[in-house]
């Protein structure tokens, strides 16, 4: 209900959310060949792991919506909104991986409760953070402008360019 709320469509709010099945790939792929069981750190590595892949696709959307807001051709919104964002992106995956890989590594007392979680962000992680930069501008690319249409068609305010404004003066400068 919140994320609805900050992009205003219930579309934009569906493709972030498909950015869920990507992280949950990632991460069950990652247990499988780590040759681990799913317990409840590793559940717990699954909800972290579900709000960075939301962050990241709401990070996106948001982009997307200000360049189309500003008057941006949709193309090179997508493209400028996704590079704008790369860095953010790839800095909260980078922090987030460096974090949990003490451990996954490690090798005192809690280790086996500690290490399911890590390994399930770490893999969630890598998949997340590559399939968002890939799958989410290429659904947008596909389905933005029928968003972009509706929403321009229904909302109060026009975009209008700023070449497109003339503004006379009478005034006589003394």
């Amino acid at each position: 209900i919140l994320m609805y709320f900050a992009v205003k469509s219930i579309a934009a709010t569906v493709m972030i959310m498909l950015n869920l099945p990507l992280a949950i790939t990632g991460g069950i792929f990652s247990v499988a060949l780590g040759g681990g069981i799913l317990s409840v750190a590793s559940l717990v590595g699954f909800i972290t792991l579900f709000g960075v892949a939301t962050r990241n696709g709401l990070l996106l959307v948001d982009n997307y919506n200000q360049k189309f807001a500003a008057g941006i051709p949709f193309k090179t919104a997508i493209f400028q909104g996704s590079i704008e964002r790369l860095v953010a992106i790839l800095m909260t995956a980078l922090t987030s991986a460096l974090g949990m890989l003490p451990l996954a590594w490690g090798t005192g007392a809690g280790k086996e409760i500690l290490q399911p979680l890590a390994v399930v962000v770490l893999g969630g992680l890598f998949s997340s953070t590559a399939l968002t930069l890939l799958v989410l501008p290429a659904l947008y690319s596909q389905f933005g402008k029928i968003l972009v249409s509706k929403k321009i068609a229904n909302s109060s305010t026009y975009l209008v360019k700023s070449e497109d404004i003339k503004i006379e003066s009478n005034a006589k400068v003394l």
